[in-house]
């Protein structure tokens, strides 16, 4: 299956009283480069997610990030400062005792000075974490992949379509061929016969020059070849495996045919042709430079 290497999943849950959010996303690249985005309590999770996502992809820069929210304060421990809370104490009993203050103290009051009280967070058990990151990402990286096998979907119809254009034009190129080679000699006789006036004209002398033009300008093994890398680019569109590289290594071949064609070609039909089959070309190469 041909897949993009432009995607995008995003899957979010609550598990054992964390709401985790995982989100993938990634955009061409020759290699697989892999970035991420954790909680800095949670920097154990980069590695495992990177193997995680090498055994999904390829190709391609990748993204990932993922936030972890511990709700209603679950595995968080309430530290309090008690010297602190009692130097509190001790500092209000003086003043109601120093301006005769009616001492109406109370612990609603005292908790009023929140610098006496720290919100620890407990000791996590880092298996446990990753279970749930796990079942999180397993559902975003589904969509994630699913995003990009629809795009793939979409570059391998388009380059199918370009490669029926090019066979088209290969189809027109080999019918003008020996049209080129037979107006070729024609133009000879009757510049001959313009030089030479009443005398005789050598047959065979014009049969020996169409020939030798007719070698020059033959593109025969070259639309042959050309037309044996089309049929190796559908077959390669049908493997079930990364097939980015293979393509674009085609892609070359087109091209060095399609030149040689071009260097070839004596006729303004045939050039314009070559034009056209080499745009087609490029639009292929720009379309595979996105496929894993």
């Amino acid at each position: 299956m041909i897949r993009s290497m432009t995607g995008f999943g995003r899957a979010q849950e609550t598990i054992d009283g964390r709401d985790i959010l995982v989100e993938i996303k990634s955009v061409n690249h020759r290699f697989f480069e892999f970035s991420c985005r954790v909680p800095r309590a949670y920097g154990y999770l980069e590695e495992k997610l990177k193997r995680y996502l090498q055994t999904k992809i390829s190709r391609g820069k990748v993204d990932v990030g993922v936030t972890i929210v511990t709700l209603d304060g679950a595995n968080a421990q309430v530290e309090i400062n008690r010297e602190l809370a009692r130097g509190y104490v001790d500092a209000l009993r003086a003043l109601s005792g120093e301006f005769g203050l009616i001492d109406d103290l109370s612990l609603s009051a005292v908790a009023r000075f929140s610098d006496i009280f720290t919100v620890r967070k407990g000791l996590e058990d880092e298996e446990v974490i990753w279970d749930g990151v796990k079942t999180v990402l397993d559902e975003a990286a589904d969509r994630f992949i699913a995003m990009r096998a629809a795009e793939g979907e979409r570059l391998r119809d388009d380059c199918l379509d370009r490669l029926c254009r090019i066979e088209q034009a290969v189809g027109v190129i080999e019918e003008r061929s020996p049209q080129v080679v037979e107006e070729y000699r024609e133009r000879l006789y009757r510049k001959l016969q313009e030089l030479l006036a009443d005398r005789n004209i050598d047959d065979s002398r014009i049969l020996t020059e169409a020939a030798i033009f007719a070698d020059k300008t033959a593109v025969a093994e070259e639309t042959v070849r050309l037309r044996s890398h089309i049929a190796q680019f559908r077959e390669i569109l049908k493997l079930k495996e990364p097939v980015g590289r293979k393509l674009d290594f085609l892609v070359q071949e087109f091209n060095r045919e399609t030149n040689t064609i071009g260097s070839k070609a004596q006729d303004l039909e045939v050039a314009r042709i070559v034009v056209d089959v080499k745009s087609e070309i490029e639009k292929i190469r720009e379309q595979i430079q996105n496929i894993e």
